[in-house]
């Protein structure tokens, strides 16, 4: 399995905490993810709150590219309506000359209407076509080197990007894919599919046998494996890692309701956003308690053995996957962060890196 971390620099649930000391927390995770042997560093893409802030992944990646050597870089993911594709093919295609072909490139559309809102000329009721006509045009970009595009959103002349992109990205691509829309999307640009731990992978079956059967008829091959992406809280002690590990999870889970209003109702005011509003229907009946019992069955926490379980599981059930684990959310301690992603290395990223 390849296994990597996320960095997601929040500060929900810390106390006065800087802005400053969350990105040395995080940074310090990332350049010891690479001495650990963790196989790719991802970092997401999101603005103005405290429940994540990292306006610019490409840049932070390209900090990462000069302090690391082994470990690969992600960008999980870069939210493509909220950017022009002719920048983005640019930035990717710098960076991955400066991290010597260890990039891997991630895309999604985006989620919080708090955040959509303060890019006033950004439509998120748009956000399906502005993703779909942007993603082809930058894919298309890093596979010939030239960036054009007629369509309505991002009308572009045709004009060569430099430096140019010379491996291309055709295994190395990702997209978030929840919603049946996305899914097609992810299968149609060949992208590997990006899923978040938050309910019962069971629930994801659907969706993941619905990507792997477009791709196929898209590409005429297999789909690549999935990532998921999982909030993980690793230690030797299994009553402490169930009591603390849930005390986090929850504090999480409490900034993702505030950040995407999951239960809200403007879901179903907003074009292209159906599932989510189906969705958010169920979340109301349930409440805060049934999602946080649903996160806790999803999320591979607890000690190396109860957490090699729960992965083994997930592979049982669903093949092949690729993992990545955020070790820094919800108030937890810097120290305890660290130590969780050490016990981590030790003994439970030997075991997984080597199914297959």
């Amino acid at each position: 399995m390849d296994a990597g971390v996320q960095l997601v620099f929040a500060s929900y649930g810390w106390d006065n905490i800087r802005d400053s000391q969350v990105y040395e927390e995080e940074l310090k995770l990332a350049r010891l993810a690479d001495e650990l042997g963790y196989n790719v560093a991802w970092a997401v893409e999101h603005h103005f709150f405290d429940y994540s802030f990292c306006p610019d992944n490409t840049e932070l990646l390209a900090y990462l590219a000069g302090v690391t050597r082994n470990i690969d870089l992600g960008t999980a993911a870069v939210i493509m309506p909220w950017n022009e594709p002719l920048r983005v093919a640019e930035r990717v295609s710098l960076l991955d000359h400066l991290a010597g072909g260890r990039l891997r490139f991630g895309m999604g559309r985006g989620l919080s209407r708090r955040e959509y809102a303060a890019f006033p000329h950004i439509d998120m009721g748009e956000s399906r076509e502005r993703f779909d006509e942007s993603a082809a045009m930058v894919v298309e970009a890093l596979e010939t080197g030239f960036i054009e595009g007629d369509g309505p959103f991002y009308p572009q002349p045709r004009i060569e990007i430099r430096p140019r992109p010379e491996r291309g990205f055709k295994d190395r691509l990702y997209a978030v894919a929840s919603s049946d829309d996305s899914i097609d999307s992810a299968a149609r640009l060949g992208a590997a599919m990006v899923m978040f731990a938050d309910r019962p992978w069971e629930n994801r079956m659907p969706g993941i046998d619905r990507y792997r059967e477009s791709y196929r008829e898209y590409h005429h091959s297999p789909a690549p494996p999935p990532l998921t992406a999982d909030f993980m809280f690793c230690h030797p002690d299994a009553d402490y890692a169930a009591d603390a590990g849930k005390r986090y999870l929850a504090t999480y889970l409490a900034s993702v309701l505030e950040h995407y209003e999951v239960m809200g109702d403007h879901f179903a005011e907003t074009k292209g956003y159906d599932a989510y509003a189906s969705a958010a229907k169920v979340l109301q009946e349930i409440g805060e308690s049934g999602m946080l019992k649903g996160f806790l069955s999803a999320t591979a926490s607890g000690t190396p053995d109860q957490i090699l379980e729960k992965l083994s599981q997930r592979w049982q059930l669903m093949g092949k996957f690729e993992l990545a684990s955020s070790f820094r959310f919800g108030g937890i301690p810097y120290d305890e962060a660290e130590q969780s992603m050490r016990l981590f290395a030790r003994e439970v990223l030997p075991v997984i890196q080597s199914w297959e």
